[in-house]
This record gives structure tokens, sequence and C-alpha cells, in this order.
């Protein structure tokens, strides 16, 4: 009887050592398993070099002086810049690698502009060897899409897939040629939806743990269907290498610019003709909203869409065309892809009070110079409630800034309210408590009047952008 227990026992041990195990096993049973997205699409996915030519000895980036015959410098820079040595030819071809996929079977080929720009041949290479000359069809900087052309048929394409059906911690994976490593293949998840980056607030991009690195730049980035949702386009990294913030181009603003590429060579994107910022817990308080959201205009440009449909500074945009703007963020997006000379309607916030307002939208200019304050002229002689001292703008300075009536500079900035808000010498302040300022003297009028243990908004321009700041005045004057 007591041998019978020791193996029921035993059988209990075993029973409550395997369950766990078996939990294991099935949990890496789960893990996807990526090798039929692979073998389906990986002929499909292209090596890009590409070739340019340049001396060898004069680098593309470094500008070679004009150095004067009877300058001690002059022998130096003959030596080694203006003269070759024997046997080496007065140029050489330096090729850049990088991705691409192909997306119909007559040869068009998607990959990055800055794989293909300033080169004067391109080649691209296919998984089973065959390579072709391609013709570069467009090229879109702002996206940092390319559409080249390879000569062939029945070629193997890739299917395209929605990236708005993409949702944050979905498996992603990569094919590309990372170093020049043909066809390697990384997996990760989807990190974020609609990043904006700072060199470019019009693409709401795809941010992955996927290991990219130089050369998987232009490269497909699929879904676990083995449909196309990006393009590999940049990483963030301190080092050159791959730091886990990878960024792709979402395939549905790929195919917009696809399209638009082939059918006119250029792109167009909706304009709406405002400067815009986040809405902090601070500023909605100030400008009476129960919450944080949309985007508030900062500035509205002279003759633009919005200055048309009558958007005023100060306003905030919570919805355009029929969709909600959560962040300031949100907006580039929805209005770059709006179509050029379309009418949308346009939800704000105007001093707590919803209104809708009608834009015409226009095409987006390229980037307009807005000049920098200059810094001459008389401040106020003490500082005020805000603790910074101003002084009036010199009509000069109104022109470079293309101000008209308004705007004061602040010459010194106090520790206070306003130091605490983010002023900063050489700001220039446009509106106080959603007041125009028209000179300092109405300005220290504004300030004395402001109320007290109330967040109050002040709207700054810094090196040609405006930047709303809110602050809070506490206690007495």
């Amino acid at each position: 009887m007591g041998s019978l227990r020791c193996r029921l026992a035993g059988f209990t041990l075993l029973a409550a050592f395997a369950a766990p195990l078996a939990a294991d096993a099935a949990a890496v049973r789960a893990l996807p398993d990526f090798t039929p997205l692979v073998e389906e699409n990986a002929a499909a996915v292209v090596n890009i070099s590409t070739a340019q030519k340049g001396n060898p000895h004069h680098p593309p980036q470094l500008n070679i002086p004009d150095i004067p015959e009877d300058s001690p410098f002059y022998e130096f820079f003959k030596k080694f810049f203006g003269q070759l040595p024997d046997g080496v030819p007065p140029f050489q071809e330096r090729s850049s690698l990088g991705s691409g996929f192909i997306i119909s079977t007559d040869g068009y080929v998607i990959t990055n502009n800055h794989v293909v720009s300033e080169s004067e041949e391109v080649t691209v290479r296919l998984h089973d060897r065959r390579e072709f000359v391609a013709k570069v069809i467009g090229t879109d900087e702002r996206s940092d899409i390319a559409v080249l052309k390879i000569s062939g048929e029945n070629l193997p394409i890739v299917r395209l897939g929605d990236s708005a059906r993409l949702k944050v911690g979905e498996w992603v994976l990569a094919i590309g040629s990372p170093f020049g490593f043909d066809h390697s293949v990384t997996a990760g998840i989807v990190s974020a939806m609609r990043r904006s980056l700072p060199n470019e607030n019009y693409i709401p991009f795809i941010q992955t743990d996927v290991a990219i690195n130089p050369g998987n730049s232009g490269g497909p980035l699929f879904n676990m269907e083995g449909e196309v949702v990006g393009v590999n386009s940049q990483i963030y990294s301190r080092t050159g290498g791959f730091m886990g913030l990878s960024f792709a181009v979402p395939i549905n603003v790929v195919n917009d610019v696809y399209r638009q590429l082939r059918e006119s060579g250029h792109v167009s994107r909706g304009w709406l003709g405002v400067l815009i910022q986040d809405v902090t817990r601070e500023l909605a308080e100030s400008f009476g909203m129960e919450r944080s959201r949309g985007a508030l205009v900062a500035k509205v440009l002279p003759d633009s869409p919005a200055a048309m449909a009558g958007v005023e500074v100060g306003d905030v945009i919570v919805s355009f065309n029929g969709q909600e703007v959560p962040l300031s963020s949100d907006l580039p997006p929805m209005v770059g892809s709006t179509l050029v000379n379309s009418t949308v309607p346009m939800e704000i916030l105007r001093r707590g009070k919803s209104r809708t307002l009608q834009v015409h939208i226009a095409e987006l200019p390229e980037q307009e110079r807005i000049a920098e304050a200059g810094s001459e002229g008389e401040g106020s002689p003490s500082p005020n409630a805000l603790k910074i001292v101003v002084r009036d703008l010199t009509d000069e300075e109104k022109s470079e800034l293309e101000l008209e009536d308004q705007g004061i500079l602040v010459q010194h900035v106090l520790p206070g309210p306003a130091a605490n808000a983010g002023v900063r010498d050489g700001d220039v302040m446009l509106l106080l408590n959603n007041v125009k300022i028209k000179n300092a003297s109405q300005f220290e009028e504004l300030a004395n009047a402001l109320p007290r243990d109330k967040s109050v908004p002040i709207l700054v321009q810094r090196r040609g952008n405006p930047i709303f700041l809110a602050f809070r005045l506490s206690g007495e004057p």
C-alpha cells in the first residue's frame, strides 16, 4: 500500500513539472512562422545599386577654395587636389546599395528617393541574380519614394495591403540588403502608428522595432498576410546602426505617390496654410476647453486657404473633413492627402465655441522663408507683472517679419511667470490673453489687467515660428 502511495506521489510530481513545460511548448508553437511568407515574397524583393562619377581626390562634400598662386598653400592644394598620380583615372564610380520591390509584372519597382538621388545609373538585381539597368520614372523627396522601371515580363511581384488596418503590437517582417547582404530577413512588431518626424510632418510614419540598417532602405515591410504595408525608410540611431527605432512610409501613402508619379511625374499635396502646435493642459484651460485636443493655430499665412476660409490665430482645429484631430501632428497628413482644389469642412473652437468653416484646399507650395527679429530700439524701463523687458519693433523689423500692426520684442526675461512659461530673450510677442499686442505701452496695460490664478495664453514668434505658451499669475498684483 505504501509503495502504491509513493508511485502515485511520483506521478503527481511529474504532472506538476510537466504542466509548465507543456505550457512553454504551446507558447513556442504560438510564435509566428515566417518561412512561408519569405518563400512567397523573396523573389520580388530586389537589390539596388547606383553609380555616379566623382574625382576620388576631390570628395563631393569637400569645398576646395580658390587659392591665389602667390599663396603659401597654393603648391599644397595643387599637389593633392590639382594633379592625380599616374595611372589613376580622373573619375571613378561610387556605388550605394539599397533595396526595393517589384509591384507589376512588367517591371515597375518601388524604392526610396535617397537610394537613387543624384545617381547616373541605377542597377536592379533580382533574387535569381538577373540584373537590369533601371529608368527612374519619378521621385518624391518629401515622402522619400522613387519609382523605377526595368524591362521584363512575368516578373515576380508583391501584394499590397492596407496600412490603415495595421495595429500596434502586430507582427511585421522586412526583407532587404543591409550592408549589401542580399535578402536578409528581420522581424519585429509595430511600435506606433502615425509618427510625425522632425524633418517631415506630412507623412504618418509606421514605427517598428524591426532591425533596419543601411541597405534596407526602400525595402518592403510585410504583415503576416504576406502583404506589403510599408516601405522601410529611416532609422533613429546615435551610432549609425539599428537601435530599435525604425520608420516605414505607409503603403497607402506610397500608392498615392506611385500613381501620381506615373501619371504626371510629380506629386501634389493639399495645403491649408497654418502653423500649428499641440494643445497642452494649460493651454486648454486658458482657451476654455474641457480637455486637451486638436491643433492650435499659431499663425495663418497670408492668401492661404486657411486665411480665405476665415481661420484666425488662436483657433483650435478639432476636426478636418469629417475626421477628428486628436493631436496637431495628425492634421498635416490629413490635409496633405486631401485632393487639391476640393472644398472640405473643418470644425474649429474659437473662444470656447464651435463653428464649421469650408476650406478650399490648394497645392502645397515650397517652404517659405520667414525672417528673424532684430534687436535694436528702446525697451520698457522696468519689468512688469510678467517680469520681462520689452520694446517696440522698428518699421524695418516689422517688414522683415511680415507684421503690420502688432508685435513687440522681448529684450530681457527675468525669473517669473513668463520665464516659467518658456518665454525667451529675442521672442516677438504677438498676443496676450487673446488680445493683439500693438506696442509696448499697450502691452503694459494688458499685463497689469491680467487675471490672477488662471492660465493665460501668450503667442510669441521665435526664429520665424509662432508658438503658444501659457502662464499663470498668482495672488495679488
